[in-house]
């Protein structure tokens, strides 16, 4: 998987990735992480393509809070709120993972 850096967003290389249908990681983001979601989210929509934009590692922690008074509850409503945004965003073209930890993006072309 090729990866760029935050700066390299604004010339044509995410262009000619997502043309080409390829995956990709954005590295070193630093704080910047929402301005590189909104660039590549509007890169991908604008090639007439779909994406849907998730936290990595998000499923995981909804999981892990199912057992137990109110963190069982906010586990429950983390996984209805999920399941909702995984229908509005059936199928899409891409997806995108933000990667607090990391400070990256991986978009991954899924058909």
């Amino acid at each position: 998987m090729e990866a760029i850096t935050y700066e390299e967003l604004n010339g044509d290389k995410v262009k000619d990735l997502i043309e080409q249908r390829k995956s990709f990681e954005i590295i070193g983001l630093s704080g910047r992480m929402g301005s590189a979601v909104a660039k590549v989210e509007n890169l991908i929509e604008s090639s007439g393509l779909s994406c849907r934009v998730y936290l990595y590692g998000r499923i995981a922690a909804a999981g892990a809070s199912f057992f137990g008074g109110v963190t069982g509850v906010l586990g429950l409503s983390s996984a209805i709120g999920m399941a909702a945004h995984n229908l509005a965003t059936y199928n899409p073209d891409y997806e995108i993972a933000k990667h607090k930890v990391d400070n990256k993006l991986t978009v991954k072309y899924k058909k």
